[in-house]
């Protein structure tokens, strides 16, 4: 039986429907994070422009941003984009997120003031889907829910998401907005054949149980699984998530290459993001150009079979990491 990939789902909650493949935009204006070590430097303005163009071309209509990317600057630029471009503006879908640090003890009001900055440097009056950084509070989930809560009340969200959140938190979560009327749509989490733990460790099932969409950030391993980086071409600059040697990458890299031949010359990364749509699962991929970003989009459209599917299960790493070195500020 062939691995069939869902072509959308409609976020719990909301009547919103977002494509299988969606657009990460940390590096947008996050100097900071991605302008050292030599990564990313060409992006620029112009090139996320295009890079947006041929996003929403392609069916990727999907943008996920925060209020920490970049300080803000990503939801400038994306506001920026929103506002010059209209009619692309109809077709797509804008996530962004609150980043609830553990001395923002007054959750609720910390959570709507971000969430209004984030709407002005957005231009628009309402999210598609605002999701939770990631389980720091202090506050419990009642107190984060009643403040989601509020904010969809208030017509400022249509959806509510998290982000890093393990089974038992997505439980917590699930249950607390479910008291006060409101799915949990998302769990935005780090997700490919470099870390495949979430599924091999119950999340996935857990999402699927309860009708939660997992976002999948860090999708190709920050680039290691496009087949440009190799063990004599190790990747440059800072890229911690799913870090392994480049010579074990490479084993994945040739089963994804073998694959990819296979259906019409598909390139690793669009193998790679096909491999995470068939688990249930939506990339966010990053693009910071109109290259990558048509790259990105040709990983829709196509199915791989049960024994494809298979062999790159074979080949997949766990990726695990302790809590201690969860990375918060992504996702």
């Amino acid at each position: 039986m062939p691995a069939v990939t869902a072509t959308t789902y409609t976020l719990a909650g909301s009547d919103v429907t977002i494509p299988a493949l969606g657009v990460g935009t940390w590096a947008w204006g996050d100097k900071s994070t991605w302008g050292m070590g030599g990564y990313d430097t060409d992006l620029t303005e112009a090139t996320i422009r295009d890079a947006w163009e041929a996003s929403i071309d392609g069916g990727a209509t999907f943008f996920d941003t925060a209020e920490v990317y970049g300080k803000g600057e990503s939801e400038r630029i994306i506001g920026t984009l929103l506002a010059a471009d209209p009619e692309r503006a109809k077709r797509v879908q804008i996530a962004t997120k609150f980043m609830p640090l553990p001395w923002k003890v007054n959750v609720k009001g910390s959570l709507l003031s971000s969430l209004k900055a984030s709407l002005d440097r957005l231009g628009v009056e309402k999210v598609d889907l605002y999701q939770i950084h990631g389980p720091i509070s202090l506050r419990g989930h009642g107190a984060i829910a009643e403040a989601l809560a509020a904010a969809h009340q208030q017509g400022l969200v249509k959806a509510v998401g998290v982000s890093n959140y393990s089974s038992r938190e997505v439980r917590g979560m699930h249950r607390e907005l479910a008291k006060r009327g409101i799915g949990l749509a998302t769990n935005q989490i780090e997700f490919s054949l470099l870390r495949r733990v979430p599924e091999t460790g119950g999340l996935l099932a857990t999402c699927a149980e309860l009708g939660v969409v997992p976002l999948a950030y860090s999708p190709i391993g920050q680039g290691r699984l496009t087949g440009k980086y190799s063990a004599s071409n190790p990747p440059p600059g800072k890229r911690g998530f799913s870090d392994h040697p480049m010579e074990v990458v490479d084993t994945i890299v040739a089963a994804l290459r073998a694959v990819g031949e296979a259906h019409g010359g598909k390139t690793p990364s669009q193998v790679a993001l096909n491999w995470l749509m068939a688990k249930g699962a939506v990339p966010i991929p990053g693009a910071k150009n109109r290259g990558q970003a048509s790259e990105n989009a040709g990983a829709l459209g196509w199915d791989m079979d049960a024994a494809e599917l298979a062999a790159l299960d074979a080949a997949a790493l766990p990726g695990i990491r302790s809590l201690s070195n969860r990375v918060w500020q992504h996702g």
